[in-house]
């Protein structure tokens, strides 16, 4: 079963209103869900009230310049990507927007192109390290995952894992409702994303579905050109 690819959540705060909306129908054509504040001081408040993957900041706006909002910002989440989209292109600027946690400076004007293509390869990069510490048990719809003991607990049923099925599951059972990347599962697992280890996790991917499959709430989604999802769903009443 195949769905839609989710589409990354991009704040962009710029006070250049032509920029902003050429910027805005410029990702969103390019399947980025692009949310536009005209000042630091809305940017700042949409950032604390919702969710982005990515960060787009002009420098020198009103209320609230880009600097102090990525200071603010960086106070409050160490991860978020952050690039700064500014006419300021003295050395020193770039500098300071570099010390303050910006994963990239780019001065006007630019490419959108360019843009786009470096905060693919941004995204690419932070969502490699989205592996946390393990856990000893795992859980999910009506599943447990015995992670310490290589075992899943299904309904009754207990099925002894190998170790990368183990670790696979341990995937899935962290990002649940959430997609997990081809290639993170490749490197997290196998060390290795060539197309023969891409091969070889499809069949563990078979397999997983199986051992699931007696669990109603639970089902792995193949999210085309991106990865997996193990959905779970509400328990029925």
């Amino acid at each position: 079963m195949t769905t839609t690819a989710i589409k990354k959540k991009v704040l962009l705060v710029e006070d250049d209103p032509n920029l902003g909306m050429l910027l805005q129908e410029y990702l969103r054509h390019k399947n980025f869900e692009v949310e536009l504040k005209r000042d630091g001081v809305e940017g700042l408040f949409a950032f604390r009230k919702n969710g982005y993957d990515i960060i787009l900041l002009d420098v020198m706006m009103p209320k609230k310049d880009g600097f102090t909002v990525a200071e603010e910002i960086r106070k409050e989440d160490k991860d978020v990507p952050i690039i700064f989209l500014t006419a300021k292109s003295l050395k020193e600027d770039k500098i300071k927007g570099l010390t303050l946690g910006a994963d990239d400076y780019i001065t006007k004007p630019f490419s959108m192109e360019i843009l786009e293509l470096k905060m693919n390869a941004i995204l690419r990069r932070t969502e490699k390290h989205e592996v946390q510490v393990a856990l000893d048990e795992y859980r999910a719809g009506d599943c447990v995952l015995d992670y310490k003991n290589h075992k899943l607990h299904v309904k009754g049923q207990e099925i002894k894992l190998t170790t990368k099925e183990n670790e696979l599951l341990r995937l899935f059972f962290e990002k649940k409702n959430q997609i997990l990347e081809r290639e993170l599962a490749l490197k997290h697992v196998w060390q290795d994303d060539s197309y023969f280890t891409a091969r070889s996790m499809d069949v563990f991917i078979s397999k997983i579905r199986k051992y699931i499959k007696d669990d109603e709430r639970l089902q792995i989604l193949n999210i085309h050109g991106q990865g997996y999802k193990l959905v779970e769903n509400e328990a029925v009443a």
